[in-house]
């Protein structure tokens, strides 16, 4: 190790002293890939010992905001191919079976009926569907009896179906 990179460390270990409080991140992922890894280059950080290592795990956190366990992932990364890649996400992830409408139907159906069971209302839009051929029924007819209560419990249904009950005023007896 030579006598500027000891500097450096030096300047490292005064700046995450002297900026407990301060919170530093920056602002894209891909800038904070290629900072991270010019940061590891430049630090010669596979050569470091673990002291070293250590104080410049602390300042990549607090450079990036990133968590331990990820700063620790991305040296691994480095460690092992020499750069940083980062992985895009690719697939829209999960698609919710039952739309909004679906939500909204069923808000309407329960309104009508006065909120029945599940398996009342699952009869229901089973026979909406087959036997009165509305098509706006089709997945509803097939849905689960737990996820019909799911589906009552969403923010949507909630927001559309307001379920007031009124107060019961109580008389006291005069004594």
């Amino acid at each position: 190790m030579n006598d500027t990179q000891l500097e450096t460390l030096e300047q490292v270990r005064q700046f995450l002293e002297g900026s407990e409080a301060i919170s530093f991140q920056i602002e894209s992922k891909d800038a904070r890939y290629h900072w991270l890894q010019h940061t590891l280059v430049k630090f010669r950080y596979l050569q470091l010992s673990k002291t070293d290592k250590g104080l410049i795990t602390r300042y990549l956190r607090k450079m990036t905001g990133y968590s331990l366990a990820q700063v620790k992932r991305l040296i691994r990364q480095y460690r092992k191919t020499g750069h940083l890649v980062r992985k895009q996400r690719t697939s829209q992830g999960f698609q919710p079976k039952y739309t909004r409408e679906d939500k909204l139907l069923l808000a309407g159906l329960d309104e009508r009926h006065n909120t029945l069971s599940g398996p009342a209302t699952k009869k229901l839009c089973e026979r909406a569907y087959q036997v009165f051929g509305e098509t706006e029924y089709q997945r509803l007819a097939g849905i689960s009896i737990a996820h019909l209560y799911n589906l009552r419990k969403s923010k949507t249904y909630i927001g559309q179906r307001h379920q007031y009950e009124k107060t019961n005023p109580v008389r006291f007896k005069d004594w």
